[in-house]
């Protein structure tokens, strides 16, 4: 699993086995509880263009506000780093203010 960000209280991942899927996307989960299901999954582009999308969330609107607004911000960066994850190579994640 590739560590891309951290948001407050959340992480965002990307996870190797999601390669082939047809939408580059995120995982979010609440950095305590990384064995839980994810908290959400976003899509981050569509055509290989950014497209910013919520897929499914148990989170709240502003939560969700919150994440989709800081992946915008930083959406090279994490697309990037996607990349790398699927390459097996080790990400570098960052810290993300809201």
């Amino acid at each position: 699993m590739g560590q891309l960000a951290f948001l407050k209280t959340f992480i965002l991942v990307a996870i190797p086995l999601d390669a082939n899927d047809n939408r580059r996307h995120v995982h979010v989960f609440r950095q305590k509880q990384r064995h839980q299901k994810s908290a959400a999954k976003i899509w981050i582009e569509s055509n290989g263009k950014k497209c910013i999308e919520i897929e499914e969330s148990t989170l709240s609107a502003k939560e969700n506000k919150m994440l989709i607004d800081a992946i915008d911000r930083h959406w090279e960066y994490i697309n990037e780093q996607i990349t790398i994850t699927f390459r097996g190579e080790k990400t570098k994640p960052i810290n993300i203010e809201d």
